[in-house]
């Protein structure tokens, strides 16, 4: 299945969502779906990508272990930052005041489905 058709099914059953990127370890887009600007997930998918290194790299360094997710709220949006292999993660990005257990349901659900697809 499409890397868009994943990031698409994901997005329409969480009330709220805006958009979701597939990036690789560098931040760059694989495949992007959303309500928001493409620039704009772009933006995001690049920067999370940054700090998803960083915060790897400490967790590494703390206690040896493997970041799972990372959860940023701001005034206005939710954002999610999950890897999905080594090399790829998933920045999912919805409503600040929207429900986010579903939003980490679905997120979890598609990376399951995005490392079948890319092994």
């Amino acid at each position: 299945m499409p890397f868009k058709t994943l990031l698409r099914d994901m997005i329409e059953r969480v009330p709220g969502a805006q958009g979701a990127i597939l990036a690789d370890w560098e931040g760059e887009a694989v495949d992007q779906v959303g309500l928001m600007d493409d620039y704009d997930l772009k933006l995001i998918g690049a920067y999370k990508g940054v700090m998803l290194t960083n915060l790897r790299d400490v967790a590494s360094r703390l206690n040896n272990d493997q970041l799972k997710e990372i959860i940023i709220t701001t005034e206005r949006a939710q954002m999610l930052v999950l890897p999905v292999t080594l090399e790829y993660f998933l920045v999912f990005t919805l409503n600040r005041s929207d429900v986010m257990g579903r939003a980490l349901f679905e997120a979890r659900r598609c990376i399951q489905a995005l490392q079948k697809e890319i092994a």
